[in-house]
């Protein structure tokens, strides 16, 4: 039996002690039994021995956080990062990979057997991550006045004037800035460029943005690098200020001639998306080209892509595995993007149709298509639960295999329902979220049986697991 303190007496929430961690559960928190009741806790490992607080407490669960640590887990290693304990990044520095790569592959069987009432066939082993560092192809920094200070500026009790900072979001709170000053995810140049912008900003008296008050000057940057030594900035600046920004492009164009693609955004809006801003060149293309085996992929800005380009190329040859289609095949590929999987399936297809609902995206699988050299891709723009009906099927002709990459919250029941009618001898379902892919597949479980598992690990030291499916008619 834990002992158990009540604390406080607004919230009552008790404090268990010498509680020990035994599991990773979903979204990567850790998992402790306390009298029968499961708790989720954030910044702990399986075998470390807490003393818990907890801060929400449901019917069937609690959340808690530890406030002492008696033992700490055999199998803890030390993060790499010097911004681990604040940033809220790469939150498995402190798990060896191998580690990781347990989890998540866990994490797939769990949701499987337990989510989707799935029974499965042997899972193939995870496919690891080449590189567990530097793998990122584009990072979205953002400016703030309001930076977060770190637990050791806190306990100097020091009063720090200098409350700017450029880095990522603090978990939670969408006005504090952790102030990066190297971030492993990105290889070189974007640590120099986003230090250099940094520098720059604050030696010329730029304002950095206050998202409180919607007041300052410069909002985001956004650096995208590619495995053939293209580079892409894009700063976004608040209001147009047409000396400021010229002054801050020229540094970086003077300075990194390596960039092949300067460009900036001016968003006036009081959120940060750019999706529907205007891009403007600056200096070189509008896009860069990624490479991918021998194809080749133009990305714009605002282009959909997977950001770690290595091991996407693993997930889309293994996808193309899965599918195993002929020259005599018509494809569907939903959630197309902008038309990666559809240009590796085309070269062995006799056609492939993708459909996306962003139709920027669109645009751009058209573009890489052409870029490829294939000329047996049509690409549809629209919502898929409207686009993809009955009547599209049979203009169109009912596919030999369909292929879906959604985004995290799965598919719609209409589209469940065009696939049921579609009636494809194969599906092929790649998914960034194995619940709600658990989810789905068991709705298709009257027509279809899962015969192979093939889960890839796309981002080290998170616990985001990439998973295929591979489903046949029965």
């Amino acid at each position: 039996m834990h002992k158990k303190i009540i604390v406080g007496r607004r919230k009552k929430l008790p404090v268990f002690e010498h509680v020990l961690i035994e599991d990773i559960a979903a979204e990567g928190k850790a998992m402790a039994r306390v009298d029968e009741m499961v708790v989720f806790v954030k910044n702990a490992l399986p075998g470390d021995v807490v003393d818990l607080q907890l801060t929400r407490k449901r019917k069937n669960f609690a959340e808690a956080k530890p406030v002492k640590f008696h033992a700490y887990s055999p199998d803890r290693s030390e993060p790499f990062c010097e911004h681990f304990a604040d940033c809220g990044g790469c939150v498995w520095q402190d798990l060896p990979y191998e580690k990781q790569l347990f989890y998540k592959q866990k994490q797939v069987v769990d949701n499987f057997e337990r989510i989707g009432k799935i029974e499965i066939p042997s899972i193939n082993n995870i496919l690891p991550s080449a590189k567990t560092t530097l793998y990122r192809n584009k990072l979205e920094y953002t400016f703030s006045n309001r930076r977060w200070l770190t637990s050791e500026e806190v306990e100097s009790g020091e009063e720090f004037r200098d409350m700017n900072g450029l880095g990522f979001h603090v978990p939670g709170m969408f006005d504090r800035i952790v102030d990066i000053r190297q971030c492993h995810l990105q290889p070189e140049p974007g640590n120099s460029i986003r230090l250099a912008v940094r520098k720059y900003a604050i030696s010329n008296n730029l304002e950095f943005y206050d998202p409180r008050n919607h007041t300052g000057f410069l909002r985001n940057l956004l650096i995208r690098t590619s495995e053939t030594g293209e580079v892409m900035v894009v700063p976004v600046f608040a209001h147009d200020d047409r000396e400021n920004i010229e002054g801050l492009l020229n540094m970086l164009s003077e300075t990194f001639p390596e960039i092949t693609s300067l460009q900036y955004v001016v968003n006036e809006k009081r959120n940060d998306t750019i999706t529907d801003q205007e891009v403007i060149v600056w200096k070189g293309k509008d896009h860069i080209i990624e490479q991918l085996g021998d194809l080749k992929f133009r990305i714009g800005p605002k282009s959909f892509f997977q950001t770690n380009a290595g091991q996407s190329l693993q997930l889309y040859e293994k996808t193309l595995e899965f599918a195993a289609v002929n020259k005599d095949e018509t494809v569907y590929d939903l959630y197309t993007g902008t038309g990666s999987i559809a240009c590796f399936l085309a070269r062995q297809a006799k056609e492939v149709i993708g459909i996306e609902y962003v139709p920027e995206a669109i645009e751009d699988a058209k573009l890489n298509a052409a870029l490829n050299n294939l000329d047996n891709t049509k690409f549809y723009a629209g919502d898929i639960k409207d686009l993809l009906t009955n009547g599209f099927i049979d203009e169109h002709g009912h596919p030999d295999t369909i292929v879906l990459d959604p985004p995290r919250p799965g598919i719609h029941k209409d589209v469940i329902d065009a696939l049921l009618y579609a009636a494809p001898e194969k599906i092929v379902y790649v998914s960034c979220n194995p619940a709600t892919q658990a989810r789905d597949i068991a709705l298709l479980n009257e027509a279809y049986t899962v015969t192979k598992i093939q889960p890839v690990d796309m981002f080290p030291h998170t616990h985001h697991v990439e998973n295929i499916a591979l489903l046949v008619k029965k």
